[in-house]
């Protein structure tokens, strides 16, 4: 049974190298926790677990989302095996996951079942380091400022000849106003950004989408991110509350499929 740890880059991702019986017993649940928090983004490379085995490590760290099938959500962008697929083509923009809850989600586990022979790479970036990086006057400019999230603005991107009917679908799902800047519990600060802030509340619309650029530009930087070439079986977790993410473009038809486990929200957006 063994545990090592090593940082991938200096300010993001760190490589776990472990048998699978030590992550299941859960005897370092605690420390995966803690690297998850400092670090944003958790390797474990090809460690090859099935789906009952994925839903009980996630256990270990957190509470698991029933969605899918039985935990389970199959990322893939065919239509046949996850109905809502073609939302996932808004995957290729940085996000974070459940900008419309008071609480998103704590994280994700995504292991690669399936992998396309071109694109598919995972990018991740950290929003708390893109904050800790900002000039103090920014910082203070953007404190207590507040944006509006919108099913529309993970789309428009996307599907630049949207139909009527498109936009009507995206329209039901209504505004949600979040800080420009999430003050953790823990006291620690991150931006809260991606493809679903629309615009800032109280601003000149093309002033709030320059602020909203220029800080997604800023906590994107290659110092910031990290970029995971998948192999199958590969497990990756990261931070859904302090780590922007995205997929590299891949074709449509290349059956990439990824299983992923989501964690329960443990701390509301302030």
């Amino acid at each position: 049974m063994s545990f090592t740890a090593h940082d991938i880059t200096p300010r993001i991702g760190t490589r776990i190298e472990a048998d699978k019986a030590t992550l299941l017993g859960g005897e370092h649940a605690t420390h995966i926790r803690e690297l998850l928090e400092q670090r944003g983004v958790l390797v474990f490379p090809k460690i090859g677990m099935d789906d009952e085995e994925q839903l009980a490590f996630a256990a270990t760290i957190g509470d698991v989302i029933n969605q899918g099938e039985k935990g389970i959500y199959k990322v893939t962008l065919d239509t046949k095996v996850t109905p809502s697929a073609e939302y996932l083509r808004g995957t290729v923009l940085w996000h974070f996951d459940g900008w419309a809850d008071d609480v998103p989600a704590r994280g994700s586990i995504l292991s690669g079942r399936v992998l396309s022979v071109t694109g598919g790479q995972t990018e991740f970036a950290n929003t708390y380091a893109g904050y800790d990086d900002l000039p103090e006057e920014k910082k203070a400019a953007i404190e207590g400022v507040q944006a509006a999230h919108t099913m529309a603005s993970t789309q428009r991107g996307i599907f630049t000849d949207a139909s009527d009917e498109m936009k009507a679908d995206w329209d039901r799902y209504p505004p949600k106003l979040h800080p420009l800047v999430w003050t953790h519990r823990s006291g620690r600060k991150s931006l809260l950004l991606g493809s679903s802030t629309d615009w800032v509340d109280g601003m000149d619309k093309d002033e709030g989408r320059a602020l909203i650029d220029e800080l997604q530009t800023f906590t994107t930087r290659p110092e910031l991110v990290y970029r995971h070439e998948w192999e199958v079986g590969d497990m990756v977790i990261w931070d859904n509350c302090g780590v922007l993410h995205r997929v590299q473009p891949y074709p449509a038809d290349s059956g990439r499929t990824m299983h992923r486990v989501t964690l329960e929200g443990e701390e509301a957006i302030a």
